[in-house]
């Protein structure tokens, strides 16, 4: 039987879903936040959430998690209708994302096949693409620093590939064999982060009915990564500091200080020198903290890592069935996006394009960029660069289709802006020419009414035809 760990606060599993459960072969245990304990966690299998309003839960899960070296796959349960959770989700590392609706016995099916063909994280080279020239020279870096036990500060912009980067140093280091804890320094309450990083000794406060050793303890012979280390705050910064200098850490408390055997890996996608001189963030901690710095490039600086991790990430996700694949129209496409949101948006367009494309080869017309993107190559823009040429890359049928019936130009092969919006062009048209309404239309891409309208009045300004029937 595989364990499984349920967390919904609101609605408990009726007795025949628990029966369906056990009949897969899972063995249902079901919890709430309170009632989580590290033993309980480690031998868990599987974890599903049900999130709400936001990712909170499934970000103190994952910390819980890596407190424990546990690589349990996470299930998040949202509203049907909440697509946007969902895509954050996925992003934010659940292995699945699945409705919280009645009980779908086939769509349950799913997600357990994908789960029982994830491949266990064993080595974190296999989770980061090496293609470019730029991230081989990184990787080179990144080993050779490995071998000396020193701190390290990785920079780079959000959803880079931070964590992946720090695991390496972990891997590669004589510390391997130890434990690798990671914690978002953003992602709780002061209160909360300086209880989890220094753990309690019992009765130092309401509720603390037993000592609890902190994430820093719990790395001893290992690593401690501090993702998003230029968020924590001032008071915070001062402990930190004196730990890296004592390399000795007081429980909540306690008195008694206890000795660190450690490395201490931080992140940050801010600009630390600025904090330090808006003085939000302590100089004497950063220059303990650099020791050794390492710059991930963002995804745009490394082009020939595209098309890799778009075809890892697929082939993750098939799992043993058939290969999703990319038609070449769509990764010229990719390659030509400037990925503002890096790794992450990569994947976040992939979901949806995997979603669109229904098991058929995801095409141009099954790519949908970020809107944030999208605005800001228009905004910035002039007018008078807009210009459009016929496209050598091949079109599929419907593709073609679709451009005879609108007379839309293709982009000029040195507009990489213009290939962006022309991708974005076709999936609106192929929506609308398919629809029998505007809001159909809007539901079918995933936006609403209104983002609709905002998308066909800039296609207008742009002098692309668009009928008044849809361009109210």
């Amino acid at each position: 039987m595989i364990d499984v760990l349920w967390f919904d606060s609101n609605r408990p599993l009726s007795p025949p879903e628990v029966m369906w459960f056990a009949e897969q072969g899972l063995a249902i245990t079901q919890v709430d936040g309170s009632e989580l304990e590290d033993t309980t966690l480690c031998s868990a299998q599987m974890i599903v959430v049900t999130l709400n309003q936001s990712t909170q839960m499934l970000k103190q899960v994952q910390a819980r998690l890596a407190a424990v070296s546990s690589a349990a796959p996470i299930v998040a349960r949202v509203e049907r209708s909440n697509f946007e959770l969902g895509i954050r989700a996925m992003r934010e590392g659940a292995l699945s994302v699945i409705s919280t609706g009645p009980f779908d016995a086939a769509e349950w099916s799913e997600v357990l096949d994908l789960a029982q063909c994830q491949p266990a994280k064993t080595n974190s080279q296999q989770a980061f693409v090496f293609a470019d020239p730029v991230s081989r020279n990184l990787l080179a870096l990144a080993e050779r620093v490995a071998q000396v036990d020193v701190t390290v500060l990785v920079t780079g912009p959000t959803g880079a590939g931070k964590e992946v980067l720090a695991r390496i140093l972990h891997d590669a280091s004589a510390r391997h064999q130890g434990p690798f804890v990671a914690f978002n320094c953003a992602a709780m309450p002061e209160n909360l982060i300086e209880d989890m990083l220094f753990g309690h000794e019992k009765g130092s406060f309401t509720g603390a009915s037993k000592v609890q050793p902190g994430l820093f303890e719990q790395a001893q012979g290992g690593t401690i990564f501090l993702d998003e280390i230029g968020e924590m705050s001032f008071h915070l910064q001062a402990k930190l500091l004196r730990i890296l200098q004592e390399r000795s850490v007081v429980r909540l408390g306690g008195q008694k200080a206890i000795d660190l055997n450690i490395r201490v890996i931080a992140a940050t996608n801010r600009d630390l020198k600025a904090a330090i001189a808006q003085q939000t963030f302590r100089e004497d901690l950063y220059f303990r903290l650099t020791a050794f710095k390492l710059a991930i490039p963002s995804l745009s600086e490394r082009p020939k890592d595209i098309l890799p991790l778009a075809d890892q990430f697929l082939s993750q996700q098939s799992g043993d069935s058939h290969a999703l694949r990319l038609t070449r129209a769509a990764q010229l496409s990719l390659e030509s996006y400037r990925w503002p949101g890096n790794v992450r948006e990569l994947q976040n367009v992939l979901v949806r394009g995997m979603v669109l494309a229904n098991g058929a080869p995801i095409d141009v017309q099954h790519l949908l960029f970020d809107d944030i993107q999208l605005a800001d190559s228009l905004d910035r823009r002039p007018s008078n660069e807009l210009r459009f040429a016929q496209s050598a890359a091949p079109m599929s049928a419907s593709v073609a289709d679709s451009h005879s019936q609108w007379a839309a130009p293709q982009a000029a092969a040195e507009g990489l802006n213009e290939t962006v919006k022309h991708s974005e062009w076709q999936a609106i048209m192929g929506a609308l020419n398919g629809s029998k309404s505007r809001e159909h239309a809007a539901e079918q891409l995933g936006i609403s009414p209104r983002t609709l309208r905002h998308k066909l009045q800039r296609l207008r300004e742009q002098g692309i035809n668009v009928t008044r029937a849809y361009a109210r």
